[in-house]
C-alpha cells in the first residue's frame, strides 16, 4: 500500500515534529515535503548550508527561491502555502497529510489551489515514540545540562549558613527561591535552555505546579526541578530532587524514603508491554498500602497528585503517559521521565524525577546525579 505524502509547515526551531523530519534544529518558517522516498525541504538561505551538511533530508532548498516563483506566476505577496503548493505540484502530489495542529488558513489556501487535504490526528511520525541510539545520546546531553544546574544549586545550599528562624543566608543575604533558580545560568553555561526551573520550600512544595517565591529554610524540604532542552539538538532533560539544608525530621525523612521506593517500583515495572496506566495505578496502590492517602476534595489536595511521568525527546513530555488513563503500552526505545511525589503541607513536598530508558527486557535510568535527602 502506497504511504500517503507528509506535508509540513511549522517553524523549524519550536515544532517538534519539524525537527524530527529535518534531523536538526533550524530557524524560522520551513516547509518540509515527504513523497514515497523522498524528502524536501525549503528552509531560510541563512540555515542552508548547515542544513545540507547535516541534515537528514534527500533534497534541502531555498524557500525564498520558490517564493520568487510563486510571484513569478502572478500571485501577490505568496506565502508558505503557495510555496507548499509549487512543491506539490513539481512532484506531482495532489493529496497531502498534515499534522493536527497544522494552521487552518494554510488547509484553505492549499484546498483552494486543488490539493486535498488530510489532517492527521494523534501522532504525525509514530517512530517519534521509540528513541534511536543517536536520540538517546542527544536526551543524555541535555539531562546532563540539567545535572550541571542542579550540581550548583546543591553547592550554593551547602555553602550557605542557617540564620535567625532558620532562613538560609548566603553570602550575607537571604537566600530565596528566586535566588536558586539563578541556577538556570549553569543549564545555559552547559549549552542548554532552562525551562520551567522550580524551588520552592515548605508548604509551598504542595503546589506541583507552582514555581516557588520567598525565604528557604533549613530543616524543610527544598524541591528542585529542572527542565532542559539543548540549544543545539533541542531534545529535552528533566531532574527533580528533594533536599533538606541541615537535619530533616522523622516524618520527612519517611515520605522521603517512600517516594524513593516507589520511583525505584516503577524503574521495575518499566518492561515492553507493560501498560503505563497499570503502572500508575501500582504507585497509586503501593502509596496507598503505607498509609499515603490521596484527597483531592477540598481546599488543597493532598497525597500522590500528579502523573507517574511521562515520554521525553523534542518535547517534554511525550507518547507514553504514564497516568491512571492512559492507553499506551510500554515499548523498547521509550525514554521516560519518572517523578513521583507526596505532597501533605504540614510535612511539605517531596518529589524525585529521572529520565529512564526502556530496554527490550527492562529498564536503563539516564540520569546520574546522586539521591541524598540531608546536606
Amino acid at each position: 500500500m502506497k504511504r500517503p505524502s507528509l506535508l509540513i509547515i511549522a517553524d523549524g526551531e519550536t515544532d517538534a515534529d519539524m525537527r524530527f523530519a529535518l534531523g536538526l534544529q533550524v530557524t524560522g518558517r520551513t516547509v518540509f515535503l515527504k513523497t514515497g522516498s523522498r524528502s524536501i525541504a525549503l528552509l531560510p538561505d541563512s540555515d542552508l548550508a548547515r542544513a545540507r551538511e547535516e541534515s537528514q533530508v534527500g533534497r534541502v532548498d531555498s524557500i525564498s527561491k520558490y517564493l520568487r516563483r510563486a510571484e513569478r506566476t502572478g500571485t501577490a505577496d505568496p506565502g508558505p502555502a503557495q510555496v507548499a503548493f509549487l512543491l506539490c505540484k513539481e512532484y506531482r502530489v495532489r493529496k497531502i497529510n498534515v499534522p493536527h495542529l497544522f494552521p487552518a488558513g494554510f488547509v484553505k489556501q492549499l484546498r483552494r489551489l486543488g490539493i486535498r487535504v488530510k489532517v492527521r490526528e494523534g501522532h504525525f511520525f509514530k517512530e517519534r515514540e521509540s528513541k534511536t541510539p543517536i536520540e538517546i545520546r542527544r536526551i543524555v546531553a541535555a539531562i546532563s545540562m540539567a545535572e550541571v544546574g542542579l550540581s550548583e544549586g546543591i553547592h550554593a545550599l551547602r555553602r550557605s549558613k542557617i540564620g535567625p528562624a532558620r532562613q538560609l543566608i548566603l553570602h550575607g543575604t537571604a537566600l530565596t527561591c528566586e535566588k536558586l533558580r539563578t541556577i538556570y545560568t549553569g543549564v545555559m553555561q552547559a549549552g542548554g535552555i532552562p525551562l520551567h526551573t522550580v524551588v520552592k520550600t515548605g508548604p509551598q512544595s504542595c503546589d506541583p505546579q507552582g514555581p516557588g517565591t520567598g525565604p528557604l529554610l533549613a530543616q524543610s524540604p527544598i524541591l528542585i526541578d529542572i527542565r532542559s532542552r539543548s540549544a543545539r539538538t533541542g531534545y529535552h532533560g528533566r531532574l527533580a530532587r528533594t533536599v533538606t539544608r541541615g537535619n530533616a525530621s522523622e516524618a520527612l525523612r519517611q515520605h522521603y524514603e517512600t517516594v524513593r521506593r516507589s520511583q525505584e517500583i516503577a524503574v521495575s515495572e518499566l518492561r515492553p508491554g507493560n501498560s503505563a496506566r497499570g503502572l500508575h495505578e501500582t504507585l497509586r496502590w503501593f502509596f496507598l498500602t503505607e498509609g499515603f492517602r490521596t484527597r483531592t476534595s477540598g481546599p488543597r489536595p493532598t497525597g500522590f497528585l500528579h502523573e507517574t511521568g511521562s515520554g521525553i525527546g523534542l518535547e517534554p513530555a511525550e507518547t507514553p503517559s504514564l497516568h491512571g488513563t492512559s492507553k499506551d503500552l510500554l515499548q523498547p526505545g521509550h525514554v521516560v521521565t519518572v517523578h513521583p511525589g507526596l505532597y501533605y503541607p504540614e510535612i511539605g513536598g517531596v518529589r524525585l524525577g529521572d529520565v529512564v530508558r526502556v530496554t527490550e527486557t527492562a529498564a536503563e535510568t539516564l540520569t546520574q546525579f546522586e539521591k541524598v535527602l540531608e546536606i
